[in-house]
C-alpha cells in the first residue's frame, strides 16, 4: 500500500457552532445558527416562505445552544483528541463571539481569548490548528439587518474580522480556509449566506452576488495572510460529490457535466483560478440572471486574479447520479445534493450513497484541474450509535473510514499531491441538517440525547483506538 507522505495531516474537524454552547457567553452575539430550529424539519422551516431570522422559543427548540458544552471542555476534548495522535485539528471561529454583531470596528476580547486558549492547547499537544474562518454561523445581524450576503458591505465587515483573526494568530496558526462549503449555496444559501426566502433566496441573482461577494472577501484574506507571512496556506472549501450519469444517453451525459459545473466547479474556479470560467454566462442565464447584472468591478477582478488561494479543502460523503430522462428511478437523499439511486452502492442510515472509490475520482478530478495541493477537511459516516455494555462497537464506521482512506492511498499513488485527512465530526456533535445529536459522526461518544438529555461524559468509541493506529503507523496499518 502506498505510504502517506511525511508531515501528513491527519486530524479531525469540527464547526463552532455544532459543538461550543455558550451561545450567549462573553458577550458573544447571536449567529444565523443560533436562530436555526433543531429537528428533522429543520431545513424545510429554513427554506418555508415565512422563516425570518428570529429566535422562536415558543415553536422550536435549539440544540445549538448548548451544543456539547465544548466552550467548557475543549481542554478534555483535545486532550482526547491527542490521545488518538492527531497531527491536525480543524475548527472554526465563530464570527459572532469576536464581532457580536458583525458591524462592528473593534473586537471582542474575550472572544479572542478563549480561541487564544483552544489555540494554545492544540499547540502544547503539537496539534496544527486548521481554521475555518466562517461556518454556517455570520452574525444574525448581518443576515437580518443587512441582508446577507447580497449586501457588499458585508464584504468590508469580513475584511476586519478576517484581519483581526489572522493578525492575532498568524504565528501560531499556519492553515486557513475561508469559507465553508461556499457552493452549499446553490441548493440551500440559508447556511453559508444568510440568505432565506424572506430576504432574497429566490431570486439566484442574489445568490450570484452574494457568491461574487465573497470571492472578493476572500481573495481580501488571502492578502492580508500573504502580507502577514508569505508562508501561511489559506485555502477555499466546498462540497464535492463525485456525480455520475445513471447511463450512457448522452442527454444525462450532458446533464452530467452541467451539474459539475455549477456545484462542483464553479466556486472552486473563481476561488483557485482567480478568474471566472468560460460557462458562466450560460449557467447565470439558465437561472435567470446574467453576468452583466451583478455589481462587478475591475478592481474586484484584478483582485481575485492576483490573491487565489493556496488549497482546495473539500468535504466528500457520498456520490450523486444523475438522471434527466427517466421519471421512474428512485430519488435519494444527500449532503444538500441528492439524485437518483445507484444500484451499485450502498447508503447510509440517512440514505447517503457510500462510494469510497468516488473519493479516489474526486482527489484526481480536482488535483488535475488545478494544480494545488488538495486537502480532505470532512469526511464520515453519519450512523446511529449504541452503547454495548459499556462501549461503542462501531464497526460499519471503521468500514467506512478504512474504504475511503484505501482511496485516498490510490490517489496519492496516482499523483495526487494530498494534504491531509481530517473526518468529520470527530467528537459527536449536533448535525447541521437536523439539529439532532442522535446522527453521530465521531470517534468520541457524548452522553446527550436529541432532547438534550445527558451526562455530557465522553467515552471512546471502537473507532477511536482503530484510528489511533491508523494514525501511530500513517495510514498503513488499516485492520
Amino acid at each position: 500500500m502506498t505510504v502517506f507522505p511525511k508531515g501528513f495531516l491527519w486530524g479531525g474537524a469540527t464547526a463552532a457552532n455544532q459543538l461550543e454552547g455558550g451561545y450567549d457567553r462573553d458577550k458573544k452575539g447571536l449567529s444565523v445558527a443560533d436562530v436555526m430550529p433543531g429537528g428533522k424539519q429543520r431545513m424545510a422551516v429554513l427554506a418555508s416562505d415565512d422563516f425570518e431570522w428570529k429566535l422562536d422559543n415558543e415553536h422550536y427548540h435549539y440544540p445549538n445552544h448548548r451544543g456539547i458544552e465544548h466552550y467548557d471542555h475543549f481542554e478534555e476534548d483535545i486532550k482526547l483528541f491527542a490521545e488518538m495522535g492527531f497531527k491536525c485539528y480543524r475548527f472554526s471561529v465563530a464570527w459572532s463571539r469576536i464581532f457580536p454583531r458583525g458591524d462592528e470596528k473593534l473586537p471582542n476580547e474575550a472572544g479572542l481569548a478563549f480561541y487564544e486558549k483552544l489555540i494554545d492547547t492544540c499547540l502544547a499537544y503539537q496539534i496544527e490548528p486548521v481554521i475555518t474562518i466562517s461556518h454556517y454561523e455570520m452574525p444574525l445581524v448581518l443576515a437580518d439587518e443587512y441582508g446577507g450576503w447580497k449586501n457588499r458591505q458585508l464584504v468590508q465587515f469580513y475584511e476586519n474580522y478576517a484581519s483581526v483573526l489572522l493578525t492575532r494568530f498568524y504565528k501560531k496558526v499556519k492553515y486557513w480556509m475561508t469559507f465553508n462549503e461556499i457552493n452549499s449555496a446553490f441548493h440551500f444559501p440559508a447556511l453559508s449566506q444568510g440568505l432565506v426566502k424572506s430576504n432574497g433566496a429566490n431570486d439566484f441573482k442574489n445568490i450570484a452576488q452574494a457568491w461574487h461577494n465573497q470571492f472578493v472577501a476572500s481573495s481580501k484574506a488571502v492578502k492580508i495572510a500573504h502580507e502577514l507571512d508569505s508562508e501561511l496556506k489559506i485555502g477555499c472549501m466546498i462540497i464535492y460529490a463525485t456525480t455520475y450519469s445513471i447511463d450512457a444517453d448522452p442527454i444525462n451525459q450532458a446533464a452530467t457535466m452541467i451539474q459539475n459545473q455549477e456545484f462542483n466547479y464553479y466556486c472552486a474556479d473563481v476561488q483557485v483560478r482567480g478568474q471566472y470560467p468560460a460557462y458562466t454566462e450560460r449557467m447565470l442565464s439558465s437561472h435567470g440572471t446574467s453576468f452583466n447584472a451583478l455589481d462587478i468591478t475591475e478592481e474586484d477582478l484584478a483582485l481575485l486574479k492576483a490573491y487565489p488561494v493556496d488549497y482546495v479543502g473539500f468535504s466528500y460523503y457520498m456520490s450523486s447520479a444523475i438522471n434527466v430522462t427517466s421519471d421512474d428511478l428512485d430519488e435519494v437523499a444527500g449532503n444538500l445534493l441528492g439524485g437518483v439511486r445507484n444500484p451499485f452502492l450502498k447508503a447510509s442510515d440517512w440514505g447517503w450513497q457510500i462510494d469510497p472509490e468516488g473519493l479516489r475520482i474526486a482527489l484526481n478530478d480536482l488535483y488535475n484541474r488545478y494544480q494545488k495541493p488538495v486537502f480532505i477537511v470532512e469526511n464520515g459516516l453519519g450512523a446511529i450509535d449504541q452503547f454495548d455494555g459499556g462501549q461503542i462497537k462501531d464497526s460499519y464506521r471503521i468500514d467506512y473510514l478504512r474504504e475511503h482512506i484505501k482511496a485516498m492511498a490510490e490517489a496519492i499513488e496516482d499523483g495526487v499531491d494530498l494534504m491531509g485527512y481530517t473526518p468529520w465530526g470527530c467528537i459527536d456533535l449536533v448535525s447541521a441538517s437536523t439539529g439532532e445529536m442522535s446522527k453521530r459522526y465521531g470517534f468520541i461518544y457524548v452522553d446527550l440525547d436529541d432532547d438534550g438529555n445527558g451526562s455530557l461524559e465522553r467515552s471512546r468509541k471502537d473507532s477511536f483506538y482503530w484510528y489511533k493506529k491508523v494514525i501511530q503507523s500513517n495510514g498503513i496499518d488499516l485492520d
